[in-house]
């Protein structure tokens, strides 16, 4: 099991998950954002703004979802 945080995962705070695999973890901070997004937090909202534009150039998406992925993967189990 390995431990990033919403900050390291393109979010705004440092609340910690803890997964076995890059794609639960990625998972797991979707459904953190949607919580965020549905409480109106501002600083989850500027950064959901950013993924946003991101998304508009797959090549730029891909290219971060690849480096976070492997930052994961280098990472030490817990």
């Amino acid at each position: 099991m390995k431990t990033m945080t919403c900050k390291e995962l393109g979010g705004a705070c440092e609340k910690e998950f803890h997964a076995n695999s890059f794609e639960e973890i990625a998972e797991m901070s979707k459904q953190h954002g949607t919580k965020m997004f549905q409480k109106k937090d501002q600083a989850h909202l500027d950064a959901m703004n950013e993924m946003q534009a991101l998304m508009q150039k797959p090549d730029a998406m891909k290219e971060w979802f690849e480096k976070k992925k492997k930052e994961f993967e280098a990472l030490p189990e817990d």
